[in-house]
């Protein structure tokens, strides 16, 4: 049954626009995705949907279907001046869907032989990291962690930026130590892309496991971090600036691993 709303004074589309915020998606476990493509991959990776918001002059007829065919999910056509209200961005492909976010425990990664992952320290922006989960779709990186987390997965920021890419990666987050603790556990070779060395990304080898480690872009890596890795890498820098932005950085030690691992 498909319920219509009319008012942006709805309480549901009040709601939508609290889930914005960290704290309500926290509270509430649930979270917004917003596009056909977006929603798209988090159906095929297999998240669950509570609600679906869309605007149906517009939204396609093949997702139409696809939600229309699920009968658990709660369904709202709205108003042309009401989506204008719930969405974030333009070119939303006139749907909003609030879901049910998955378990990001460590432990509950499931790693393949020789595995590569990207270790992420208090990342900030999320546009950074949608940017990362995109490379890490790209390269089929085996999962992204985040330590000591200062935003999550499902900031409406992070799920654009990726274009829905961090429904496809395997993700999770915990404490610094926790992280360090679970390399060391699975054997992995850790190198951390920091300016306090002169061995540069190319002089090492990735064909075990892997981990990328990967500072903020105002203050880099974390002593601590410096510390529990195995080797500190840099990337040539040629020109004035000394660094590049930690997205591109990470790409371009990825792509390195996948390089190399082409070769056996």
């Amino acid at each position: 049954m498909t319920t219509t709303i009319s008012s942006v004074q709805n309480p549901k589309i009040k709601n939508i626009i609290k889930l914005h915020k960290s704290s309500e998606r926290k509270k509430q476990g649930l979270f917004l995705i917003e596009g056909e493509k977006e929603l798209k991959h988090a159906l095929a990776s297999g998240y669950k949907l509570h609600s679906c918001f869309y605007y149906k002059d517009k939204i396609s007829e093949g997702l139409l279907t696809t939600i229309e065919k699920d009968k658990t999910v709660k369904k709202y056509e709205v108003t042309a001046e009401v989506f204008s209200k719930i969405a974030y961005r333009e070119n939303s492909g006139w749907i909003v869907a609030q879901a049910f976010p998955k378990n990001h425990d460590l432990d509950n990664l499931s790693l393949k032989k020789s595995p590569l992952v990207i270790i992420l320290e208090t990342v900030e922006k999320p546009g950074n990291l949608g940017a990362i989960l995109r490379t890490a779709d790209a390269a089929g990186v085996d999962a992204v962690i985040i330590s000591d987390p200062t935003t999550d997965f499902y900031n409406p920021n992070v799920i654009r930026a990726s274009i829905g890419c961090v429904f496809s990666v395997n993700t999770a987050s915990a404490s610094s130590e926790t992280v360090i603790n679970w390399l060391k556990k699975h054997h992995f070779k850790s190198y951390a892309a920091a300016l306090q060395t002169n061995k540069f990304y190319d002089d090492y080898n990735y064909y075990g496991p892997t981990a990328f480690v990967m500072g903020t872009e105002s203050v880099g890596l974390t002593e601590k971090w410096r510390k529990a890795v195995d080797h500190i890498i840099k990337i040539p820098m040629l020109g004035i600036n000394d660094s590049l932005n930690v997205s591109i950085a990470t790409a371009v030690l990825v792509y390195e691993a996948l390089r190399q691992r082409k070769k056996l």
